[in-house]
């Protein structure tokens, strides 16, 4: 019977191999260098190794920068220790939690590099040493680190892939051959939108794989996310708006050219279309910006920091805040019971904490990413109990111990490559690693190596319990704070003395959130269409704040639909609390005006209604 058969994955279990060789030589280079915890080296084997060059060479950048920042912070909080253990735990609670703040603002290996800064001060701090002073440990911890970097750099770079732009490309453009033949279809298709949007939100979500490691890539997806911001235009104006026959041949063939690979006679086809409309309709400027787009990633022209086409991503800031406030207090909590009850493997629960507290805190869904993390760990105490207890006493020396200990490591890449136990693979093999000290002769008990053990696998336990009860991180959590920030950024574009000279950079990250709205919605019955609705809702209540800003400028605009204006952008300052009011002032003010003008207030009234209804 074939690997495949039997449950494996040949690709992963040859990056696997690869990485578990690495990790072994790492931790024979480690030791011939007499460093004091050898085998770490190989903890960072597993923890920097990617299976593609790019990816590898970036998070080697942010892993190599954090390991610095957290030994320097590692080694003032042994300092701090030395005047009063409490300090210690303040600290590392305080560093941890900033960390996590900065995490979770960050994208991408920026995101991974911050939150290792946090945790790797917790390395240095929290375990033992046999060094005179805290500068030799600090310099120790650092280079048994960067030594793991080193060599996983070395082995991904000879053996690792490259990421596929030809695929990238390709699905990119059937895509938005599918968006446009949407909009140009003229009957209704139940779901369609959301599964467009769906399929937008995947594509970008994979966009932060093929932006790592190099400053070319990274342009190359910001000309591909300034393309999918200008085609989610599209999907809000056809299900507010329907077809518009005048295009429908235009937009298909832009379509066929698009499956063709021909784009620069897509870009063409776009132009006829935008002058086919009448003059003066809302969609000619959508189907401009998406033509502009287009052509520059055609070109391979990254957009910068173009004004009229901006980039603006999601920032979590109240999940940051709440990550912070969930990792320091759960340190300062279990910091405190590890100094009143003097449990000796306190330290261990502590470190593995600040790991889990930390590093998930990015994650959709933690809580159901610590179960595989506790199975993980406490597979890893098991087979470093073995290797401590049944392999170690039979070697002679701390050469013989390292020998006995490569074929733990090399069950490692197994477990990585089989379906059912990939979830848990690195754990098991971080946990035993960090479990495993070779000295010799072999000292301690048997009792306090479990209860090490122990204290290792109660970390995602305490983790679990942080994220299912401080602040919990779900998916319905995480949409209402998405749809939250969209509602804010609409009450302040109300509010925004200058709204009509910034558009677009509204528009930009409403439209960015929505793919994460639309992402976090997904595998619920009706939620992805509830979230679509809302994001319609907004941007159509958006358009119609736009528009009174507009009448306010004009010194045309009657006294009367003046007030009227000024009654629905106050309505929608406070949109948060009542967007049923915002509707009702939206409402009043289409009744005063007619044409263009009174079409977008009514949709906005239409906007702020399916609000009232709370959808997510």
């Amino acid at each position: 019977m074939t690997l495949a058969g039997l449950g494996f994955d040949p690709a992963r279990l040859r990056f696997g191999l690869r990485t578990a060789l690495a990790a072994c030589l790492a931790v024979f280079v480690a030791w011939i260098a007499g460093l004091e915890h050898p085998q770490w080296a190989g903890m960072s084997v597993w923890a920097a190794s990617q299976p593609l060059r790019g990816q590898l060479v970036e998070k080697a950048f942010f892993r190599f920068a954090g390991t610095i920042v957290g030994s320097v912070i590692g080694v003032l909080l042994v300092l701090a220790s030395g005047v009063h253990p409490w300090l210690l735990v303040i600290g590392l609670a305080l560093w941890v939690a900033l960390c996590t703040w900065a995490g979770n603002l960050l994208r991408g290996f920026g995101a991974y590099g911050t939150v290792l800064a946090g945790y790797t001060a917790a390395m240095v701090s929290l375990l033992d040493s046999g060094h005179g002073g805290v500068l030799a440990l600090g310099l120790d911890r650092m280079a048994t680190v960067l030594t793991g970097v080193a060599m996983a750099t070395a082995v991904g770079l000879l053996f690792g892939g490259v990421a596929d732009g030809g695929g990238l490309r390709h699905r990119l453009r059937v895509l938005l051959a599918d968006l446009l033949d949407h909009v140009a279809d003229a009957k209704d298709a139940p779901g369609e939108d959301g599964a467009l949007l769906s399929r937008l939100a995947a594509l970008d979500e994979a966009l932060e794989v093929h932006a790592a490691g190099s400053l070319r890539s990274r342009r190359t997806v910001r000309a591909v996310r300034s393309m999918l911001l200008a085609a989610i235009s599209l999907v809000f104006w056809r299900r507010g708006e329907g077809a518009v026959p005048e295009i429908e041949g235009a937009l298909r063939r832009a379509a066929t050219a698009l499956r063709d690979d021909v784009t620069e006679r897509a870009v063409a086809e776009l132009d006829l279309a935008r002058h086919a409309l009448p003059e003066g309709h809302e969609l000619a400027p959508t189907l401009g910006r998406l033509r502009v787009t287009m052509d520059r990633w055609s070109r391979a022209e990254a957009p910068g920091h173009d004004s009229k086409h901006p980039v603006v991503l999601h920032r979590d800031r109240a999940g940051a805040a709440e990550a912070a406030q969930r990792a320091g207090g759960s340190l300062l909590l279990f910091g405190a019971l590890w100094l009143i009850t003097g449990w000796s493997a306190g330290n261990f629960l502590l470190l593995g904490l600040s790991v889990m507290i930390s590093l998930f805190s990015t994650f959709e869904n933690p809580v159901l990413q610590m179960r595989h993390v506790c199975l993980g760990q406490i597979a890893g105490v098991v087979g470093a109990l073995a290797c401590r207890w049944l392999a170690w006493p039979l070697a002679g020396s701390e050469a013989e111990m390292l020998a006995w200990l490569v074929p733990f490591i090399l069950f490692g890449p197994f477990l990585m490559a089989h379906r059912r136990t990939q979830a848990m693979s690195f754990d098991y093999n971080m946990v035993l690693l960090l479990m495993l000290q070779p000295h010799f002769p072999l000292t301690g008990s048997f009792g306090a190596s479990v209860s090490a053990g122990l204290a290792v696998a109660a970390a995602p336990l305490a983790a679990m319990a942080a994220y299912r009860w401080i602040y919990p991180v779900n998916r319905r959590r995480r949409a209402k704070a998405l749809l939250t920030a969209m509602l804010d950024d609409v009450a302040a574009l109300a509010g925004h003395p200058d709204a009509l000279e910034a558009p677009l950079l509204w528009r930009a990250r409403l439209y960015h959130r929505t793919l994460r709205l639309v992402r976090t919605a997904e595998g619920a019955p009706h939620a992805l269409e509830d979230a679509l609705d809302a994001a319609c809702g907004l941007f159509d209540l958006g358009r119609g704040v736009m528009a009174c800003h507009a009448l306010l400028a004009d010194d045309a605009t009657p006294a009367p639909v003046r007030r009227a204006a000024r009654a629905a952008l106050a309505r929608t300052r406070a949109l948060a609390g009542r967007p049923d009011r915002a509707g009702g002032a939206f409402d009043r003010l289409a009744r005063r005006l007619a044409g263009p003008d009174r079409h977008r207030m009514t949709r906005a009234a239409q906007g702020a209604g399916r609000l009232t209804a709370n959808p997510v």
